[in-house]
């Protein structure tokens, strides 16, 4: 994992710098009028959010289609589109204004395969123009991983995976092997690592579609978070 965050770090620090200043720039300016994130100095937004969504990169398909649950200010979903712009991205967001942000965002930087959608992902979960119909679904910093899934796998096709960006602590991602199994997936991989400059440790979860998710899920009415499977 090393030697990828040494290339990551190359690609967002110096290959693509001009890339990425401008979209700490946007997030700065809209930070301002919607806060979008707490995490504002140059160097942190460089290595917290930047670095780490980066990190996750190569876990994803060729050309894949992907659904990003909570999308907030974009991470990782904008982050991955700058470094690879052969996949596609339908980005779910329930709040307005952070939908407002995204779509500023894939117009100034003139993104083609990025669609934004103002809706709840347990609502969009139900509708058979989604369900299923993703090789990838991700999401990071939204929920615990058992309810987390239950958000996020209805919308991975058979054979697909959803990729989690969670913290350090991996006793979330083991507890969560219940929900992986009602929900038609199956925990794949588990990457740890450590950001650069003490920025705190990071894991990346990759749990695999196996057969299709039972209709009655997600649940919907906050059942989610509220009884986690």
């Amino acid at each position: 994992m090393q030697e990828v965050i040494k290339r990551y770090e190359s690609v967002i620090f110096v290959e693509k710098r001009r890339e990425f200043e401008k979209f700490r720039a946007l997030l700065l300016e809209y930070n301002e009028k919607y806060n979008l994130t707490s995490i504002t100095e140059e160097r942190d937004i460089y290595y917290k959010h930047f670095l780490d969504s980066a990190l996750g990169a190569d876990l994803f398909a060729r050309g894949a289609r992907v659904a990003e649950i909570g999308s907030g200010a974009g991470f990782p979903s904008i982050v991955l589109k700058i470094l690879r712009p052969d996949l596609q991205f339908d980005l779910f967001e329930s709040v307005g204004k952070k939908c407002e942000f995204l779509r500023a965002v894939v117009d100034n930087f003139g993104f083609s395969g990025m669609h934004i959608y103002n809706l709840r992902a347990e609502d969009c979960a139900k509708d058979k123009n989604f369900r299923e119909q993703y090789d990838h679904a991700t999401a990071r910093a939204v929920a615990r991983m058992n309810t987390l899934s239950e958000y996020c796998l209805p919308f991975v096709k058979k054979g697909g995976s959803f990729i989690a960006y969670k913290s350090g602590d991996t006793e979330e991602i083991e507890e969560a092997q219940s929900a992986y199994k009602i929900l038609g997936g199956k925990l794949e991989s588990v990457v740890a690592y450590s950001l650069p400059e003490n920025y705190g440790d990071r894991t990346l979860a990759v749990v695999k579609k196996i057969k299709n998710t039972p209709e009655k899920y997600p649940r919907g009415q906050g059942k989610e978070r509220k009884s986690p499977l």
